[in-house]
């Protein structure tokens, strides 16, 4: 008889599995080794307070690896009702951290980083957010070849919209930056400049949430004026900085464009315009980042 030759069955090709790009493995193990460093803000602070909660809402490093020093008990009750912990102690907060914020204020800083120097090892991130303190001053009060940046944060770091720019330090490797930038970019935008450019970045971004806020509640007033109530003027005053915000970062259109997109010829916004334009509104807020970064400037002078 014939051989019969048995049907062939095709077989359905082995699924294949998804593999990770290089860029996410590394992503992820960066992630992980943050999530298991210890965080110390000597300066427990208005700014302080803003990045702790706002790393922790991010979820990038656990509450109990989390340490604040302050002389004073003030902003105790503030962090360890978010779970931190708390001293008075500076030098123990370093020993027991991995990066070290160093936030407190720029006439301040010279006495503690006298103070802390003696236990800042090779181990050790120093981050200062102390404006107009140069990385020179920071290298020179540590000891040799320590690891030093600078980062101008702001405020609304604590609901992770905030604005940070960071600047290495001589002897900072790369991962530090990677690690830095992490963090500081689970607060919002984030980006890496040159100290030169870090008191512009001060007077416009560190300081602004002030002309931002000053902003709203003079918006706020005017509605009050014409018979809005105080919360219903503020909450609109607010939303509408918050739209036209938004609207400049995913529109990518120029900020004068979106306003000529608002004012109607012969319309109640050109009139408003006209008015700011009168009062020297611009020229005004130009003036305020100029004189924040001077301000900057004359800080870093006498640190040299």
């Amino acid at each position: 008889m014939p051989f019969s030759q048995q049907p062939v069955v095709a077989q359905p090709p082995e699924e294949e599995k998804p593999v990770a790009s290089p860029t996410l493995m590394g992503d992820i193990t960066l992630q992980k080794k943050i999530s298991e460093m210890s965080l110390a803000f000597v300066g427990a602070g208005k700014m302080a307070q803003a990045m702790a909660k706002g790393f922790l809402a991010a979820g990038v490093v656990k509450a109990d690896h989390i340490t604040a020093t302050a002389p004073s008990c003030r902003s105790q009750p503030s962090l360890e009702d978010i779970g931190c912990q708390f001293t008075h102690n500076n030098k123990e907060a370093v020993e027991n951290s991995d990066i070290i914020f160093l936030s407190v204020k720029p006439h301040i800083l010279p006495g503690v980083l006298q103070e802390i120097a003696p236990v800042v090892t090779k181990r050790h991130l120093m981050v200062s957010v102390a404006a107009g303190v140069p990385l020179q001053f920071l290298e020179e009060k540590l000891p040799p070849k320590s690891r030093v940046m600078r980062v101008m944060p702001n405020t609304p770091c604590v609901v992770r919209q905030g604005a940070s720019v960071y600047v290495p330090g001589s002897h900072v490797e790369k991962e530090d930056s990677e690690i830095i930038k992490s963090l500081l970019s689970s607060l919002g935008y984030c980006s890496e400049s040159n100290e030169g450019m870090i008191s512009a970045v001060t007077g416009l971004a560190g300081s602004g949430p002030a002309y931002a806020f000053t902003a709203i509640d003079a918006l706020a007033d005017g509605g009050v004026k014409m018979g809005l109530p105080r919360e219903l003027s503020i909450k609109l005053a607010a939303q509408t900085l918050l739209g036209a915000s938004k609207m400049v970062l995913e529109t990518g259109k120029h900020p004068m464009q979106l306003k000529d997109d608002v004012c109607s010829p012969g319309g109640t916004t050109i009139y408003a315009i006209h008015k700011l334009e009168s009062g020297g509104f611009r020229n005004l807020l130009i003036d305020a980042v100029e004189g924040a970064c001077l301000r900057a400037d004359a800080i870093a002078k006498k640190s040299k």
